[in-house]
């Protein structure tokens, strides 16, 4: 499938023109059985770095996934309660260092890791989580304590998580974690909701980014029906660490693939569109069932193309042709 075909047929996905540097937040909701899945969800351009939250994976569970072209470049495992957890995946062209954060990290009150790339300039990508339950004011000194250690003037930082503060509201939490959030010059900048429920339409996932550092920036949020949680996508523009020439992702569609899809459109009970009378969630339920059939009968696969060296092209009709 080309971009016009999927701009066309998904106009509520994310296209992006140009070079971007991309880093992809979900919070998964147990990434066991679901990572192939998901990288077929996601646009042509695979982002550069995969930020989950509640992996709900042991250490030993997490080692075990495979995930084609990307490389576990931190996480935090919960070891006394179930869900949770924390992991960075970082794109095998990239060169990342794991920041060791493991001594902050407090079951429910936060869960976080971070990596250190170099792409044009440094950047620091930390990923946390908190529970609802967990102890606020912890969470507070705790990520005030990991800030602190990782600030600097020449490194730019950016936080991706669930914390599980509703960013569409004004309310105390809130106010509290901009303040402190301020001093390191970190901004959030979800303004659309993250997780939509029969009763609630909530921003508690979010992304903070240093002010002064990026400028040119597109966010936007990803439907892709894996998790009760809509996933975030930030793209900064003029980034572009590369990628190996030749090689693109494309979606083959024959007529084998056609009828899988239909088949499994025609099985599809849609048990949350006829329970309820709610047009918007109707309409996400069905989308976000619609992309999940389609991503898993049509799945994105890496082909790789041999460059034609034209010879008799010269510079004269390179120069015409522009």
């Amino acid at each position: 499938m080309d971009i016009n075909s999927w701009s066309l047929l998904f106009p509520n996905q994310p296209r992006l023109n140009g070079n971007y540097f991309t880093i992809f937040h979900q919070n998964i909701r147990s990434l066991r059985e679901k990572h192939q899945e998901l990288l077929s969800h996601l646009f042509l351009k695979l982002p550069q770095v995969l930020c989950f939250s509640e992996h709900h994976l042991k250490a030993s569970e997490l080692q075990n996934i495979s995930t084609d072209q990307y490389t576990i470049g931190a996480q935090y495992c919960k070891t006394s309660h179930a869900h949770g957890g924390v992991v960075i995946y970082t794109h095998n062209s990239l060169h990342s260092a794991h920041i060791n954060l493991s001594e902050f990290c407090m079951e429910k009150d936060i869960e976080i890791c971070a990596v250190k790339l170099k792409v044009q300039s440094v950047l620091c990508i930390i990923t946390v989580y908190r529970s609802p339950s967990g102890n606020f004011n912890h969470f507070l000194e705790t990520l005030d304590a990991v800030l602190q250690l990782v600030y600097s003037p020449s490194l730019g930082i950016i936080i991706c998580g669930d914390i599980n503060i509703n960013y569409l509201v004004v309310n105390e939490q809130r106010k509290q974690l901009d303040n402190l959030l301020r001093l390191y010059n970190l901004v959030g900048i979800v303004d659309f909701p993250t997780r939509l429920t029969n009763t609630s339409s909530t921003a508690i996932d979010n992304v903070f980014i240093d002010m002064s550092g990026f400028h040119d920036y597109v966010v936007m949020p990803f439907i892709n029906g894996l998790s009760d949680h809509d996933a975030q996508i930030l793209a900064l523009r003029a980034f572009d660490p590369g990628q190996p020439p030749g090689t693109k992702f494309v979606r083959k569609l024959d007529q084998h693939k056609i009828s899988d899809f239909l088949f499994k459109l025609g099985n599809e009970s849609w048990p949350s569109i006829f329970n309820t009378d709610d047009v918007n969630f109707i309409y996400n339920s069905f989308l976000n069932t619609y992309l999940k059939i389609f991503h898993a009968s049509f799945p994105l696969t890496k082909v790789t193309s041999q460059s034609k060296c034209n010879q008799w092209i010269t510079v004269g009709i390179q120069t015409s042709c522009k």
